[in-house]
């Protein structure tokens, strides 16, 4: 199979960026699951592909994880050959270390990091409020 370069690939297309990296849905009832394909603009989203270059799970395991895998040397290729990452693939690419840290990433990371602490803190609050209260109405009594 002979693959044109990007700038080949461009010209032939009229400018338009041929093939994407993107997910695509495994058809499985109330269980997401993505592979990370190669394919063509203009295909469907799980539709026809070129090849598979990883799978992302994301319901977490039993140790809260959400799994992700991918093949790196392919990812490689298909970028040198002109295709472009979708969004959400970038920024698990991003989270494994192929990209740089997309910065919305790391602001939507500090800000449940911080609404996580408030939640703590205020849980906290109530539970030594209560504490409090028990041992104010056993001295009246």
């Amino acid at each position: 199979m002979v693959h044109l370069s990007s700038l080949l690939l461009k010209k032939y297309h009229g400018g338009y960026v041929v093939i994407r990296l993107a997910l695509a849905g495994h058809k499985q009832a109330n269980r997401p699951f993505y592979r990370v394909v190669a394919a063509y603009n203009k295909r469907a989203r799980d539709g026809k592909y070129l090849e598979q270059v990883g799978t992302y799970d994301p319901l977490p395991n039993i140790h809260n994880e959400k799994l992700v895998g991918f093949n790196f040397d392919r990812i490689k290729y298909w970028i040198g050959c002109g295709a472009h990452p979708t969004m959400p693939v970038a920024k698990l690419l991003g989270l494994a270390g192929f990209f740089p840290l997309h910065p919305m990433t790391i602001t939507e990371a500090e800000r449940r990091t911080a609404e996580a602490e408030r939640r703590r803190a205020q849980t906290e609050l109530i539970a030594t409020g209560t504490e409090e209260g028990l041992q104010e109405g056993q001295k009246e009594a």
